[in-house]
């Protein structure tokens, strides 16, 4: 049986729309290993279109996966904390501009409402980045996300570092093994991988 039959697991999803189709296929192997997936989205992943699909359509195939309805307002993500706790919250992909907002404390969204809310049960939170300014500006969130505690990482690398050498990317294909290791308050090792030798 799998470490993660019957966990509930928050699945925040924030607007790297180039990363949706690595993304799905995990959210349907977490409902595939047993565990509950509440999904949950940020305004930007709902109303955009873009030429990697459009936003209601991704919406709809995530409801359908998970079976439950998508909570995209903060007021609806509000109860994950004291009345409908997680067992742990991802956010995957997890855009440069969601990272400092997280990073700094701001909560203007569904997504990082959830995740506040799991911080403050003292539950595990795992990102899986996919930021252009990862060894850029955006560097010092990143490196203050990791120093928080209760936060873990789907190992990321740079996923072009010739024409996008700032730029870093989740390996997502380790998303179910790292929710597995952040249950036990464990960060998976190496966090730190070269993104495309799957």
């Amino acid at each position: 049986m799998s470490s993660l039959q019957g966990k509930r697991i928050g699945f925040g999803i924030s607007g790297s729309h180039c990363t949706y189709a690595e993304v799905v296929p995990q959210v349907e192997k977490l409902v595939s290993l047993g565990a509950e997936v509440v999904p949950v989205v940020t305004g930007n992943v709902k109303n955009t279109d873009t030429r990697f699909g459009k936003g209601k359509d991704w919406v709809s195939k995530v409801e359908e996966i998970t079976g439950q309805p998508i909570i995209d307002s903060i007021v609806a993500a509000e109860p994950l904390g004291p009345k409908a706790p997680l067992d742990c919250m991802v956010i995957a992909p997890l855009t440069g501009n969601s990272m400092s907002k997280f990073a700094n404390a701001m909560t203007d969204n569904a997504v990082l409402m959830a995740a506040k809310a799991t911080l403050r049960n003292q539950n595990p939170v795992v990102l899986g980045i996919s930021t252009n300014d990862a060894l850029g500006l955006n560097g010092i969130n990143l490196m203050r996300l990791m120093a928080t505690k209760n936060i873990f990482f789907i190992p990321f690398g740079q996923d072009d570092p010739e024409k996008k050498p700032n730029s870093m990317v989740a390996r997502m294909s380790m998303l179910a093994e790292t929710i597995e290791a952040a249950l036990k308050y464990k960060q998976i090792q190496p966090v730190i991988v070269e993104k495309y030798l799957d």
